[in-house]
């Protein structure tokens, strides 16, 4: 038989149980009907004009992304709108689609396990558990198999993550020596206190801020050193690891691809 929309959710849903999202998120099925065959699959950061044009391109009848298409609440979805435009892009392609999030973020292996797993770190706890002892949770810490100076872990992770125009930038002494690291896949520097607390050499997330940064590093030399790559960046890796969670639970039923276009909205660097 072949395999349902419903066969795909019940694997993505094992694998980031909707549980694990954050209260204010909004993950799950937004369009699609669960009785309908599931044939190919394209697999996202982003639901955006670039990545739903790829799905029909590639005859897709799914696309599961990263971020949610509808985070804030909606009281319609017009086809004259930005997103309403996408809806009944997929709707009248026959193309469902669906978002894990947050749950993707604290599930265990999550988004933070991918990019830790790309710039080579044996994990060793979550940065952020859900409980005391969980491995659920957000962010990680994980460990080199050999330390190296920071400017050397910074030309690993630039090297470990696809380009973008903004690259992989560094704060911190060049000739550091870098061993424990945390990560946090997204949007992490509220997270800067905790990796502080956790006594890591070096923290890599995205969308670091000026002063939230720069007071960070003001505390002394002692601080972890800061690695900044962008949003998109940082989350790419999960798409390979949803994919593998996919074939595993599909038995190879359904043809799954990872997105190869950039969702970054920066395009230009001066």
């Amino acid at each position: 038989m072949p395999v349902q929309l419903a066969d795909v959710i019940t694997a993505l849903e094992t694998a980031y149980p909707p549980g694990l999202a954050e209260p204010w998120d909004a993950v799950g099925l937004v369009c699609g009907d669960p009785a309908e065959p599931v044939a190919r699959v394209l697999v996202c950061v982003d639901p955006v004009e670039s990545t739903v044009d790829e799905a029909l391109e590639l005859g897709a009848d799914l696309l599961v992304a990263h971020h949610p298409l509808l985070l804030k609440g909606v009281h319609g979805v017009p086809a004259d709108s930005t997103k309403g435009k996408l809806v009944h892009r997929m709707i009248r392609a026959g193309v469902a689609l669906f978002c894990a999030h947050t749950n993707a973020d604290s599930a265990s292996p999550g988004v933070s396990d991918a990019l830790a797993e790309a710039i080579g770190l044996r994990v060793l706890r979550p940065l952020s558990p859900t409980a005391e002892g969980a491995d659920t949770g957000l962010g990680r810490i994980g460990e080199l198999p050999e330390p190296e100076p920071f400017a050397r872990f910074v030309e690993r992770v630039s090297a470990a993550l696809p380009e973008t125009r903004p690259g992989v930038y560094g704060a911190g002494d060049p000739d550091r020596e870098i061993r424990t690291v945390a990560v946090s896949g997204g949007s992490g520097d509220s997270f800067l206190a905790t990796a502080k607390a956790a006594g890591v050499d070096a923290y890599v997330t995205a969308d670091l801020r000026h002063h939230p940064a720069g007071e960070h590093l003001e505390a002394g030399p002692s601080v972890p050193a800061l690695v900044g790559v962008t949003h998109w960046a940082s989350e790419w890796p999960w798409c390979g690891q949803a994919s593998a969670v996919m074939r595993a639970a599909l038995a190879g039923t359904v043809d799954i691809h990872v997105s190869t276009r950039c969702t970054d909205p920066w395009t230009i660097r001066a």
